[in-house]
């Protein structure tokens, strides 16, 4: 007898086809069977071990987060509710160019200060790996959720050039190629970059067009955090577009915003450069929140050079006047490429989490509210808290426009992304809330998205992007990852007030025909195990 039947769900298989009343029998992990409309045509209908009745539920494949920050929080939390209550199964990590695995002892202790923001310092986690497939090796251990890994092309480079600002040496470009290609042999499923955070923004774009040819080699894709959401934003896309063009290369433009002021309204023209590329055979996916504030580290609106050389370096230049005094002016006059070419707004920078007890009273105001606490300049209170804090703030940027937010979500190459940092005493609410709130908000209650197009976003279309053979979709001889939600109350619990409030409306998930969430509340299942690269 199988494992389990879900009775009478609504089926939202994934497709984006319209939703359908099914029994649903899983066996050993597996979709086995899917009956349609039994109780209706007075079918026997099947049997299992337990069975759950799922009137009033939506039955969905499970949720694909297609930009996630969880790398070190999957081995350190093995509750990780926040992703497993929003009913996602798996997400993809690696992102934005800097992640702990291809390292040597070296780069992994620069790696850790680099994105302390994003991860913790990671002194609590033994990293006994230092390749990718070592790292994927420990993942398959037991977490929570599943997990793709993207190869970070700033660590990579990190390893093979180091963290100045030049071109990689022949020599170098060589060993990048053989990083990024032994990555995607143990199973890495493309490459991210990061091109406003050091090391990885000192590419240019033929080195990083050489790397992607390795990608496209091997069937993975390109997943860039370009080079500018601000002044130069639209030239940044178009960037990203003609680079993976020439090479070949798939391309899934992370985060996909227009943000700050230069960009309110003018989603519609990233959208239709998009459409010329798609057009013209280009292969091209996009990943958005459904939010408009978004998180960083405080450091990272630096200006490119006060951040070369790594962490050590940044906060020698800090504690110099005269050099401090330049940083400040690149920043609040000139526009630095960290704060992607707009002139720095404190009032838009809201301090979302420190490393340093002592400084817990400046997290959930902007630098400017603090500043003026002080009797101080903004810069004055930023450059005391990277310096005190030895680069670990992470912030909030309010510099989004919902226009542009609902403009992109309804492009037909969208997926779903939280982009979710987990760090921090009052993290942005997407990490705990991002899929939960595409439901509740954006489908429910706006109807930006119908239901059954909300989820093949969700679920679907990122698992076609990941080349996952039996993922993504509700279908016989698929893994039974799945997600049943109450379309009705369907809610993100997080808010900017409350950021760690779990979703309402998900009694159940399961990864693998296990239950992770089961009567809403979380098991003690690890169900969850690295997804690898499906071969060519």
């Amino acid at each position: 007898m199988a494992d389990l039947v879900i009775r009478d769900a609504d089926v939202v298989d994934g497709t984006g086809a319209p939703a359908y009343r099914a029994d649903v029998v899983v066996d050993a992990g597996r979709i086995v069977s899917i009956v349609r409309e039994a109780a209706a045509a007075g079918c026997q209908r099947p049997g299992a071990t337990r069975e759950l009745d799922a009137e009033g539920l939506a039955l969905s494949p499970g949720f694909i987060d297609m930009h996630a920050h969880s790398d070190l929080a999957l081995l350190r939390d093995p509750d990780h509710s926040a992703k497993a209550a929003q009913g996602v199964t798996l997400e993809v990590i690696g992102q934005d160019g800097l992640s702990y695995a291809p390292v040597d002892d070296r780069t992994l202790a620069e790696v850790r200060r680099a994105i302390t923001g994003w991860n913790g310092h990671g002194d609590d986690i033994d990293v006994d790996w230092r390749s990718v497939g070592e790292y994927l090796d420990r993942l398959d251990r037991g977490i929570a959720v599943n997990a793709a890994y993207l190869v970070p092309q700033g660590t990579v480079r990190a390893l093979a050039v180091g963290g100045e600002d030049r071109e990689a040496t022949p020599k170098e470009l060589d060993r990048m190629r053989q990083l990024v290609a032994e990555g995607l042999e143990q199973g890495a499923v493309g490459m991210s970059s990061g091109l406003t955070y050091t090391p990885g923004m000192y590419a240019k774009d033929a080195e990083l067009t050489e790397l992607c040819r390795v990608v496209a080699r091997y069937g993975g894709y390109y997943c860039p955090h370009h080079r500018s959401y601000g002044a130069g934003a639209l030239r940044a896309y178009a960037e990203m577009v003609a680079l993976t063009r020439e090479a070949g290369c798939p391309l899934h433009l992370a985060h996909a915003t227009m943000n700050f002021g230069v960009n309110k309204g003018r989603a519609p023209e990233l959208l239709s450069l998009l459409d010329d590329a798609l057009a013209a055979g280009a292969d091209i996916s996009l990943d958005t929140y459904p939010y408009t504030p978004g998180c960083t580290t405080l450091v990272a609106l630096l200006p490119s050079w006060a951040n070369e050389g790594g962490p050590e370096e940044t906060l020698r230049r800090l504690t110099d006047d005269g050099t401090a005094e330049r940083i400040r002016h690149d920043l609040e006059v000139v526009g630095a490429d960290g704060c992607h070419g707009v002139p720095v707004e404190w009032d838009t920078i809201e301090i979302s989490g420190v490393t340093e007890p002592a400084l817990q009273a400046y997290v959930g105001r902007t630098v400017e509210d603090s500043a003026a606490l002080r009797g101080e300049a903004p810069w004055v209170t930023a450059r005391r808290l990277l310096v005190e804090d030895r680069l670990g703030p992470t912030i909030l940027q309010h510099v989004g426009h919902e226009e542009n937010v609902r403009a992109i979500m309804r492009h037909r190459v969208h997926t779903g992304g939280s982009d979710g940092i987990l760090q921090g005493a009052k993290p942005h609410p997407r990490a705990y809330g991002t899929f939960p709130h595409y439901l509740g908000r954006y489908v429910r209650e706006l109807g930006v998205l119908s239901l059954e197009e909300c989820v093949a976003r969700l679920t679907g279309r990122p698992a076609a992007r990941l080349r996952l053979p039996d993922r993504g979709v509700v279908r016989e001889g698929y893994r039974a990852d799945l997600v049943l939600f109450d379309p009705a109350t369907v809610a993100a619990g997080a808010t900017f007030d409350q950021p760690r409030t779990l979703p309402t409306g998900i009694p159940y998930v399961l990864i693998d025909g296990r239950f992770v969430i089961e009567d809403g509340r979380r098991t003690d299942v690890l169900a969850g195990r690295a997804v690898r690269r499906a071969p060519m």
